[in-house]
């Protein structure tokens, strides 16, 4: 771990030392009389309340977890042996062991107050995970020092990330509805290289489909959203910029409400979930009012359900952004908005964050998910809300869908359709290279244009006249 944050950048955090004191216990814990008593060792003491790394005890098993590049299920158990609190913490850096265990253990700290507090948290065992052997530390330490090498090179030779919108016509079921992605069907919305486009919502406004996005611009570092209009053959031209923030703009829910049309972007950056009403769709948006306040919400999303709104959003508690699932609920789109009394209601990195609009299929309530075990926006998931009220959260993954032949490239996190479309997005290679000779050409180009266009309005004004000399009659001709 030390070899990492110095490859890395990165201080000791939540893993560095600290002065612990005993506030007056004992040096034997039996001795003391408590509610419950919460042994964290390896060897913990016989009817205590114990937190296992894949069925075992210690931060040892987390880990060797760890070490097979998995993240482990960790289980708090009590001391009759009863499971009261299940989940999958994960990280946004999960190739690195400095972070994910720290991200883990934040995680483990939000499934122990659950389990005290005796807040149902869904389990997320259900999930398949693949089994890898461990790596020693000489092979890891190894791995990050000629990771470190690739990451420099890649982020000096290609825009990194650079994500990528696909999109195909929608003529029969859509993905929610599909075992697997259309093979072969999806055409890219195009990029200049300098921005790219993610996160995309298809809606349909007066018989015309409008495509919302995140517009990030490499050259500035920050996101806006943005808007492609969509005619017979497909984009008319690049996205166009229509909500601009102090912060960071990502994740453009769009919906219809009262004749009117709404979006939720996300704001994680303000730490707030804001609500904007179009002006004039889709070029002018206002602010209408701050749903939620003080908290770092990602991917927000609401719904209908039962004739009340709900929101879904993972939030941070100071570890991962992308294992956490809170709910809300409210009995209209502009609230009051009531936070669940058990949130988080899930803790799992392969299925808690969102990835597009919750739609019902055939009565059934259907939620894409984002699974980031390999890493953020890695692949996606589709899972069926089996249980949503004030008394808990329950839901079942019944598909995985991956990059692949399917969907070209690498990482697959958004689905979404509407408006006669269906869209993904995903990441592609765009080298700096590649890219600054484009801009050259382009500039070359424009020189030439600029300098030819007078020489050859010039040649073409002497044409005509030496034309129209050759067409007047000589003196003395009739």
């Amino acid at each position: 771990m030390a070899l990492e944050r110095r490859l890395h950048g990165l201080d000791k955090g939540m893993l560095a030392g600290v002065e612990l004191s005993s506030s007056g216990w004992s040096a034997d814990p039996t001795e003391q009389v408590a509610d419950v008593v919460l042994d964290l060792t390896a060897h913990p003491l016989e009817g205590s309340w114990v937190v296992l790394y894949d069925g075992q005890c210690g931060e040892d098993a987390a880990v060797l977890a760890l070490r097979g590049s998995r993240f482990p299920l960790v289980s708090v158990v009590d001391g009759t042996g009863a499971v009261r609190a299940a989940g999958r913490p994960g990280s946004e850096l999960p190739g690195l062991l400095a972070t994910s265990l720290a991200d883990v253990g934040v995680g483990t700290a939000t499934l122990i107050v659950g389990a005290v507090s005796g807040s149902p948290i869904a389990d997320p065992s259900h999930m398949n995970e693949e089994e890898a052997a461990p790596r020693g530390f000489a092979e890891i330490a190894a791995r990050r020092v000629v990771g470190a090498a690739v990451r420099r090179a890649y982020r000096a030779l290609y825009r990194a990330p650079h994500w990528r919108v696909g999109w195909r016509w929608l003529d029969g079921p859509d993905t929610l509805s599909l075992d697997e992605l259309p093979l072969g069907e999806w055409k890219d919305l195009a990029d200049d290289g300098h921005r790219f486009f993610a996160d995309p919502f298809p809606v349909e406004y007066q018989g015309r489909t409008y495509v919302f996005v995140e517009d990030f611009d490499h050259r500035v570092g920050k996101g806006v959203i943005s808007v492609a209009v969509w005619g017979d053959d497909g984009p008319e031209g690049l996205p166009t910029p229509v909500l601009v923030h102090d912060v960071h703009l990502s994740y453009p829910l769009v919906l219809r409400h009262l004749d009117d049309m709404w979006m939720i972007p996300e704001t994680s950056g303000a730490k707030t979930v804001e609500l904007y009403r179009a002006v004039r769709f889709p070029w002018e948006w206002e602010l209408h009012s701050v749903l939620l306040d003080g908290l770092e919400a990602s991917d927000t999303t609401v719904f209908v359900h039962e004739k009340r709104w709900w929101m879904t959003a993972t939030v941070g508690f100071g570890g991962s952004l992308s294992d956490s699932l809170c709910l809300w609920s409210a009995p209209d789109l502009f609230g009051p908005w009531t936070a669940h009394p058990h949130n988080p209601v899930l803790v799992d990195i392969a299925s808690a964050r969102p990835a597009g609009r919750v739609e019902v299929r055939q009565g059934r309530l259907l939620r894409p998910v984002q699974d980031c075990r390999a890493g953020y926006g890695a692949s996606l998931g589709v899972a069926e809300i089996l249980q949503l009220d004030e008394s808990g959260f329950a839901q079942q993954i019944l598909r995985h869908h991956t990059p692949g032949a399917r969907w070209p490239g690498t990482r697959l996190h958004t689905l979404n359709s509407g408006g006669g479309l269906e869209t993904l997005d995903g990441s592609r290679l765009v080298s700096r290279l590649v890219q600054s000779v484009n801009v050259l050409y382009r500039s070359a180009g424009r020189i030439v244009r600029h300098v030819l266009t007078p020489w050859q309005r010039y040649r073409r004004q002497r044409q005509m006249r030496q034309a129209d000399r050759r067409r007047r009659p000589e003196p003395g001709q009739s």
